[in-house]
């Protein structure tokens, strides 16, 4: 006599997507514990036998950095995305369903995160020890200071434009936390500072716009299964690649221009190993390297492949590849810079 197994009712299926959800969310939270490691310890490793100063307090500024960049990486790359999914065609007018927007959360991690590097400008750009260390008004006195006041107002006004019924609004003061971003890294005793800062404002938006719209594309792809927006996710997926091509391509060549700016080619190979922001660039290029490699194996999967989604896979690993490169971002922008102006 053969006993066979009744198929799983809906309690079962349930309980397996509770368990998947469940162990969904500890992997990220795994990986959001071991991305923060790498701007608190980072710094102190790329320092390590390089003869340059460590200032107080580089791992904290450096993960504040890490958040300020994932939390503008997240509502633009929702913007991105949604928007390329509106303009699917087949639709016959129908809005996309389109998943919960996390740009509130972001813009509230990028608020607290610009409010603590604020704090730290106030205090002559050291670590306050105390309150009493902290002179905000003094913020309006410098240029450093009115760049972090522009940033922590922004993140607050999209907040809470994110929150309303234009969430498209947020765009204009995301724009304004890049082009704070790019003023703030190239100060005005810096040798053609307005070139550094334009290639820094579109390495930082093409960046934003890569990560981002990726995250968000997946988690967009991952609503559509199994409804009758499913069919439309192969052509989300190839629009988005084809955009991220030229956005890689774009992050390259400013990533390129802007290094060379600061590390001449003849000294390119002895500073990229006996300097902290040599090693820390080093680390970006070989992260970019391998997100470059997971792309073109995921743009392959989604040309040849009989099912275009299994594109989806090398995609994680991409994600997980550019929290590692964003990480590593906060802490070059943390560790002192070779050239002295």
């Amino acid at each position: 006599m053969t006993l066979t197994q009744p198929p799983p009712g809906p309690a079962d299926r349930h309980g397996s997507v509770r368990r998947a959800g469940a162990g969904r969310a500890v992997a990220v939270l795994v990986l959001v514990a071991l991305a923060a490691l790498i701007p608190l310890l980072g710094p102190s490793a790329a320092l390590h036998d390089t003869g340059e100063a460590e200032a107080p307090g580089t791992g904290g500024i450096a993960l504040l950095r890490t958040v300020l960049f994932a939390a503008l990486c997240i509502p633009v790359g929702e913007l991105f995305v949604n928007r390329l999914a509106r303009s699917l065609p087949g639709r016959g007018g129908a809005p996309p369903v389109l998943p919960r927007s996390r740009s509130p959360l972001a813009a509230g991690a990028g608020f607290l995160a610009a409010l603590g590097l604020a704090a730290v400008v106030a205090t002559g750009n050291l670590v306050p020890g105390e309150g009493a260390d902290i002179d905000l008004g003094g913020l309006h006195a410098s240029r450093d200071g009115k760049l972090a006041l522009l940033e922590v107002n922004a993140f607050l006004v999209a907040g809470l434009c994110a929150a309303s019924r234009r969430p498209a609004s947020q765009a204009w003061p995301l724009a304004a936390v890049v082009v704070a971003e790019a003023l703030r890294a190239h100060p005005t005793t810096e040798h053609t500072p307005l070139t550094g800062s334009a290639l820094t404002l579109v390495h930082l938006s093409c960046a934003a716009l890569w990560a981002g719209g990726l995250v968000h594309a997946l988690r967009v792809l991952r609503l559509w299964r199994g409804r009758p927006d499913a069919a439309a996710g192969a052509a989300l997926l190839g629009r988005y690649a084809r955009v991220a091509a030229v956005l890689l391509a774009a992050v390259t060549a400013t990533g390129v221009c802007s290094s060379l700016r600061r590390i001449p080619p003849e000294t390119i190979l002895e500073q990229l190993t006996g300097t902290a922001y040599g090693r820390a660039l080093l680390a970006k290029v070989l992260l970019v390297a391998v997100v470059a490699a997971l792309a073109v194996w995921a743009r392959r999967r989604l040309r040849r492949s009989a099912d275009p989604l299994t594109a989806c896979e090398p995609a994680r690993a991409e994600v997980v590849a550019l929290g590692l490169a964003v990480a590593v971002s906060g802490v070059l922008t943390a560790v002192p810079v070779p050239i002295r102006w």
